[in-house]
This record gives C-alpha cells, structure tokens and sequence, in this order.
C-alpha cells in the first residue's frame, strides 16, 4: 500500500505538462500540435526556443526531485527503504508525465524526470550518465539516441552500486519504457532520418512565433471580412425586402 501511495503521489505530480503549460502561456498554442506532437523538452526547444526548453527540462527535473525527497521523509516511518519510497514516487512522475489523466494521456517521453530520478539515486552515477549523454549530444546531434543510452546505463549503474533486486528491476523498467516511448526515434535512427539538433533553436522559434501570430492575425481578418459579408448580406436582404413591400404598398394603392 505504501508503494502504491508513493507511485500515486508521483503520478499526480508529473501530470503538471510543463511543456504544454509553458507552450499556452507563452504563444497560445498546444505543443502536442506542432513539430513531434511530443509534450517534452526537445520539442517545445524546436517550437520556442532553446531557452524555453531549458526552462521545461529544468522544471520536469525538479518534479521527479520534488516526488522523490517528498515520499521518502513523509513514508519514513514505515521503515522502508528511503531510496525505494523515492523510486516509486519517480516511477509515479514519468506515468504521469507520459500519461497523463488531466491532458487526454498525451505527454511527453519522461526523460528529464527520469534523469531526475537518476540524480535523486546517486548523484555520483548521475554526473557520469549525464556527461555520456552530453558528450554524444555534441558528436551525434541525436538527442534521442543520447536520451536511449543513458537511460539504458541507469540499471547498469544500481548493479555497480549492487542496490536492492527490487531496485534494480525498478530502474530496468525505467530504461524499458524509455526505449518503448522512443521507438518511433529509433526507426528513424536505423533509416537515418532521425533529426538531429541544431544550434539555431531561437531563431528557428522565433520565426515560428511570428508565423503563429500571422496565422492568429490572418484568421481574425479572414472573421472580420466574414462578418462584413454577412452584415452587407444582411443589409441587402433588409432593403429587398423594404423594396418589395413598398412595392405591394403602391400596388395595392392603385387597385383602390
């Protein structure tokens, strides 16, 4: 029952879409709509800006961290290990955060709360995952075959650490379900049609901001023209029929 609280209160904390919150806030648009149709860092970074992608990383980081220290002092009592009641509550955030119950369970893949996670385990593992992923970020440009890698280093790290059987099929499940929500990336990465990263996000989510709001702008022209139409219309139906009774008018006056 404990575990099941702890991946309960996780789950409710990674249903906050950081992406598609921030996405609303800032152009009024569903992330889920544009680019990947992913609600998660690389996506509203292409759609936004690089900034803008940070601050989602960033934030998705901190839910997984929040959950985690969250279940582990307020379960303590319980005499369970700290580290598990953690890793469910993690467990909770990355379902919530690819599933979420709130936004029709359409999220994102859950890599910045899983390397959330990863950081709350050892931050010793974490820092040697993240310079992997980074270092082949910088020679690939494949953000989501870095994401895969380290990912799939995060059980191999619990079995150096010798951690727990239980938390070490806890982090193969973590692995498993990020290679799962990748699948669609590693076609791609066995096509060799996988988009790679670009140093030229902002300008790129610059000029796709502008395009928004040509579109925004375009749209309520095209409303206000349509309206215009319909009140000419209008006005026309108004005097035809002024026309025609004024019309019977006289001709009833000539046949008296």
């Amino acid at each position: 029952m404990i575990r099941l609280a702890c991946l309960s209160i996780g789950y409710l904390i990674g249903c906050i879409q950081t992406a598609y919150l921030t996405g609303k806030k800032k152009a009024n648009i569903d992330i889920r709509d544009f680019g990947s149709g992913n609600a998660g860092t690389t996506n509203i970074a292409r759609q936004l800006g690089f900034k803008t992608g940070v601050f989602v990383f960033v934030v998705d980081v901190l839910k997984a961290v929040l959950a985690f220290f969250l279940c582990s002092y307020v379960f303590a009592f319980t005499g369970i290990d700290p580290l598990l009641l953690g890793l469910y509550a993690g467990a909770g955030v990355i379902l919530g955060h690819n599933f979420p119950i709130f936004f029709n369970f359409r999220g994102g893949k859950g890599i910045a709360c899983s390397l959330g996670v990863i950081l709350c385990v050892d931050w010793r593992a974490a820092l040697v995952i993240y310079a992997i992923g980074i270092i082949l970020v910088l020679l690939m440009r494949y953000i989501s075959l870095a994401s895969i890698v380290m990912l799939a280093l995060f059980p191999i790290s619990t079995l150096v650490l010798n951690r727990s059987t239980e938390i070490i099929i806890l982090a193969t499940l973590f692995s498993a379900l990020a290679i799962f929500q990748h699948r669609g990336n590693i076609k791609r990465l066995v096509s060799g049609t996988e988009r790679k990263v670009t140093l030229k996000l902002k300008k790129k989510s610059e000029k796709h901001i502008e395009k928004i709001e040509d579109e925004k702008h375009t749209e309520k022209m095209d409303e206000k023209l349509t309206e215009k139409i319909e009140d000419e219309k209008l006005a026309e139906k108004i005097e035809d029929e002024k026309h025609t009774e004024k019309m019977e008018d006289e001709k009833h006056a000539d046949e008296s």
